[in-house]
């Protein structure tokens, strides 16, 4: 339902985009957002975009990430720079959707992304 892309090996001060494309019978789609989760750490939330297209980030991102979406794609991406050793981690969208047919909202997450920042 969540096809996650763009992870990858890259030199610190590097960059990397991330994409996440939703499928599948969508009547709606409300707020997406990319979540990573380090060795040994608790998945943390990274960047949100609502509907509107208001954002959030994490402190130790604002100023490298970017978040955005195309709402004719239902895709979500994460535009990375300036990246850290500390930013490795598995990347995980989230993407509240609402089926057609169906009246609530769920969460669906894409199956994780890797990020590696070293030299």
């Amino acid at each position: 339902q969540l096809q996650a892309s763009g992870g990858g090996l890259v030199q610190p001060g590097g960059s990397l985009r991330l994409s996440c494309a939703a499928s599948g019978s969508i009547f709606s789609i409300n707020a997406m957002g990319w979540y990573r989760q380090a060795p040994g750490k608790q998945r943390e939330l990274v960047a949100a975009i609502t509907s509107g297209g208001s954002t959030n980030y994490a402190d130790s991102v604002k100023g490298r990430f970017t978040i955005s979406r195309d709402n004719a794609k239902n895709t979500v991406y994460l535009q990375m720079n300036s990246l850290k050793p500390e930013d490795t981690a598995v990347y995980y969208c989230n993407t509240l959707i609402q089926r057609v047919g169906v009246l609530v909202s769920e969460y669906y997450w894409g199956q994780g992304t890797q990020v590696t920042v070293s030299s």
